[in-house]
């Protein structure tokens, strides 16, 4: 082959290399633009006045101010309200796993026919879709007031979330380690067991932690709609302007989330 004729393969062997770099030069120009427009929509339709901004500076110092210094004497209620918080965000959280494996086995597209995994994913995807103070104002409307409807409201709006999550973890099992098993004549369970649950444990342990710490802060405000715990009280000492004391619960709801992003962290230490 003489020198030319090298050339000429060379250069038809980097023109799909040339118009593949093009393409993704194309694809990523094209993206910037539209994150850019939709940034830039964004900003002229929210009605955003930063002299208003920056006029608002000693209107926030003086509703601080009222918060200080925190009311201590609420300390009762803050342990009580604390402890049904707890527990609201605990039983919800179980309630969602419960949910979450069936709804996450029949989501699999590695277990089931299209024709149930379909549906399935589209049910998680309408319960995602439901805000969750509508979910808890029906429960409050259908059982009452106090810590029951805010359990059932957290169990049933995580299930639409953790369920997914099951779901993907299912799909992303490798089945390598499932066909080794079977051939040495392992049973479903110990297929299951040793093949698929060491794979799905660690994405699995993660999402329910993070679910939980999710479900945790999203109780602190089912009060509002009487779902119980801390949020009832938070907001009913906002309506009452007796500041001091909402001050005292703002800082028990920051050292929860702080603790639980610690034990969280912990946990995952040590299923590493």
């Amino acid at each position: 082959m003489s020198a030319q004729e090298r050339t000429t393969a060379r250069r038809d062997a980097d023109r799909p290399r040339e118009r593949e770099v093009l393409r993704q030069w194309w694809a990523q120009f094209s993206l910037s633009i539209t994150l850019a427009v939709v940034i830039i929509w964004s900003w002229t339709g929210s009605d955003i006045d930063l002299g208003k901004l920056a006029r608002s500076g000693g209107r926030i110092v003086d509703f601080l101010s009222r918060m200080i210094p925190p009311d201590l004497s609420v300390l009762p209620v803050v342990v009580e309200s604390s402890a049904e918080t707890l527990r609201i965000a605990i039983l919800g959280t179980c309630g969602c796993i419960v949910f979450s494996v069936v709804f996450g086995l029949l989501a699999a597209e590695t277990l089931t026919p299209w024709w149930v995994n379909r549906p399935i994913k589209a049910l998680l995807a309408v319960i995602r879709g439901i805000p969750l103070i509508l979910v808890a104002m029906l429960m409050v409307g259908a059982v009452g007031l106090g810590p029951l409807p805010g359990i059932l409201a957290i169990a049933f709006h995580a299930t639409g979330m953790l369920a997914k999550f099951y779901a993907e973890a299912i799909e992303g099992v490798d089945p390598a380690p499932m066909e080794a098993l079977d051939s040495t004549g392992a049973t479903f369970l110990q297929k299951l067991r040793f093949g698929a649950w060491p794979q799905m444990a660690p994405n699995i342990v993660r999402d329910t932690l993070f679910r939980f710490e999710l479900n945790l802060r999203e109780s602190l405000i089912l009060g509002i709609v009487g779902a119980g715990g801390i949020g009832f009280y938070i907001q009913t000492y906002v309506r009452a302007f007796q500041y001091e004391k909402v001050a005292t619960l703002t800082i028990v709801v920051v050292l929860f989330v702080v603790l639980i992003e610690l034990a969280n962290s912990a946990i995952r230490a040590l299923m590493r």
